[in-house]
């Protein structure tokens, strides 16, 4: 039972012993730091049990603790709020009894499993800067949830299928000359997106030419040759045509090799991958089993819808009248298949823009009444989009901030910043390359990430690596500072034994708060599904810590218990921040 617990079991107990009143709920939280104290116990609810003044309350309550829990020092009473002293054994005991800071925090795989779904690109055009704040996110979420006690398998769909996938291959048939990455040296997913482009220009100067000569624009739309041949190639695919079947698979095989190559610049990965071509005839069956049980019906012409009415949404087509399939039919198989290909699932998060919020209410409504017990641990990890000083991004218009050109902008920014800090000089050429790609990789991720994922996000890539404030780079040149100052006691013999140290200074007590709240912020943010309680936490940890570094001596006191115990203390901040950057999908750097 941690204090937290104990505190609430005790403040139960002293409302019952003193006014023969049962509470259910005691509201506790960290003492505010214009107050003394640690913890603070909200007397004003426990006044609709107990009619009395809050002052006075608030003292009853603190004499019976003060009586009752040894690890109380004091307690003082402000207006309704009963400010609770620990003693500093307290927070001593407990950080000498944390055996491994490296995994502090995190919890043992438990029963829960969850398939976290992430990027889920089409295959006509690179990464680009919306999916990596959709990679980032998943990815970090798919890590904080494992330390929160629960097997995760990453995944994603690929869309690899329809008429944008035909426009880039009709655009390369018909102008590529047998372009190919190697002959071009242009990474596969930028050569094959590049062609997506060129097939919106040629389109558009067609439907120019039809307007000029008399049609509207929507005839211009309709009638423009070159989509009439983009949707003809369609049909030819669906019909397993085997010379647009084998151009399809060679151009997605260029894109596929981008984008591994993009993944690995990014530092994530996936335990297994679904394909839209594979996953689209999928759900069929399911819409059978749906009408067979009443979930869905059949209108007159055919085609089969669910009603949602009475849960506030609208009636939705489940399979259209001449058989096929709609969206949300495909999303239903492939959800089923993946519970078919992981039976031990107990739930799924979709890492998809705020763009999707309804098809994900509806999709997750069908999922229940269609009766699977799994369907009540879904989860939409819906995200805001992410706006440039520029303005919005197009696909279309080739006006996307590609993935790849961005990790290599933040890393030259990172090796410019660097290299102006000059305490690098000794490194060899590939570890400065290597440095400057942690700091700059750094330094998107947390900007990112730091962000509540339903907020929208205005990037600016030079704000973002930054050597002072809440970003990235701050925190790994303090983990570095750290390193450096372990090293510095490494070199004057101080040990790691055990220290006999007992008097906390403040700014050291502060630091220990910090530390023993960390597998609590885990927990809230595997809770809330967001990577930015982790973010933020850590930059807290961080601006106590060098606080705590540049007004208290460590290597320079004369006192060996305080120096063995400050080397301690300073050394489990800094596996903390690696412990808590590394569920961002963030290295830290030795050196900086």
């Amino acid at each position: 039972m941690n204090i937290q617990e104990k505190l609430v079991k005790a403040i139960k107990n002293a409302v019952n012993e003193l006014h023969q009143v049962t509470v259910e709920q005691i509201e506790l939280q960290a003492t505010r730091k214009e107050f003394e104290g640690d913890l603070t116990v909200v007397i004003f609810p426990l006044l609709r049990h107990v009619k009395m003044n809050p002052v006075q309350l608030g003292q009853q309550i603190g004499d019976y603790l003060l009586e009752n829990i040894p690890e109380i020092e004091k307690f003082n009473v402000v207006q309704g709020f009963l400010n609770i002293v620990l003693r500093d054994a307290y927070f001593l005991n407990e950080f000498q009894a944390i055996s491994n800071f490296e995994t502090y925090g995190h919890q043992p795989v438990g029963n829960e499993s969850l398939i976290v779904e992430y990027s889920s690109p089409n295959t006509n055009k690179p990464l680009h800067l919306g999916h990596i704040r959709n990679v980032l996110l998943g990815y970090s979420v798919a890590e904080i949830e494992k330390a929160a006690g629960k097997k995760v398998y990453k995944t994603q769909i690929i869309n690899d299928r329809g008429i944008h996938i035909c426009k880039s291959m009709l655009a390369w048939k018909k102008f590529g000359n047998g372009e190919t990455p190697e002959s071009s040296g242009i990474k596969g997913d930028k050569l094959v997106g590049n062609y997506y482009v060129r097939f919106d220009k040629e389109y558009k100067k067609e439907i120019a030419a039809l307007m000029a000569s008399g049609h509207t624009e929507e005839e211009a739309k309709a009638q423009a040759p070159i989509l009439k041949e983009a949707q003809q190639m369609l049909r030819n695919w669906e019909r397993g045509d085997e010379e647009t079947v084998a151009l399809w698979e060679k151009m997605n095989g260029w894109v596929y090799e981008g984008f591994e190559e993009s993944y690995k610049a990014i530092g994530v990965d996936f335990d297994s991958y679904y394909y839209e071509s594979d996953t689209y005839l999928l759900g069929k069956d399911i819409v059978e089993q749906g009408l067979e049980s009443g979930v869905f019906y059949k209108k007159e012409d055919g085609s089969v819808w669910c009603d949602l009415t009475e849960e506030g949404l609208d009636e939705k087509l489940v399979l259209r009248k001449d058989g096929t399939s709609v969206y949300i039919t495909q999303d239903l198989g492939t959800a089923v298949q993946r519970v078919n290909d992981h039976p031990d699932v107990t739930g799924m998060i979709y890492t998809v823009g705020n763009e999707q919020d309804y098809h994900f209410k509806v999709l997750f409504l069908i999922l229940k009444k269609l009766g699977y017990s799994w369907a009540n641990n879904l989860y939409h990890l819906s995200y805001g989009m992410v706006d440039l000083p520029s303005g919005k991004m197009k696909s279309r218009e080739g006006t996307v901030v590609d993935a790849d050109e961005l990790i290599a902008e933040m890393t030259a920014t990172a090796k410019e910043i660097a290299e102006d800090l000059g305490k690098i000089d000794d490194l060899s050429e590939e570890e400065k390359n290597e440095l400057f790609h942690i700091i700059g990789m750094g330094a998107l991720k947390y900007f990112i990430l730091k962000v509540d994922p339903k907020k929208r996000i205005l990037f600016n890539p030079a704000e973002s690596v930054d050597f002072q404030g809440n970003t990235g780079p701050f925190i790994q040149y303090t983990y570095a500072r750290i390193q450096s100052i372990l090293r510095k006691a490494s070199e004057l013999g101080v040990t790691s034994k055990a220290s006999s140290y007992t008097l906390l200074l403040p700014k050291e007590k502060e630091l220990l708060k910090l530390i023993l709240n960390f597998p609590e912020i885990i927990q809230n943010a595997a809770d809330a599904y967001s990577p930015a309680i982790i973010a933020n936490y850590t930059y807290e940890l961080v601006k106590e810590f060098n606080s705590f570094y540049q007004n208290i001596p460590i290597l320079g006191t004369s006192e060996n218990d305080e120096k063995v115990f400050r080397v301690q203390l300073s050394d489990a901040v800094g596996k903390i921040i690696k412990n808590a950057f590394g569920l961002l999908g963030i290295q830290v750097p030795e050196r900086m």
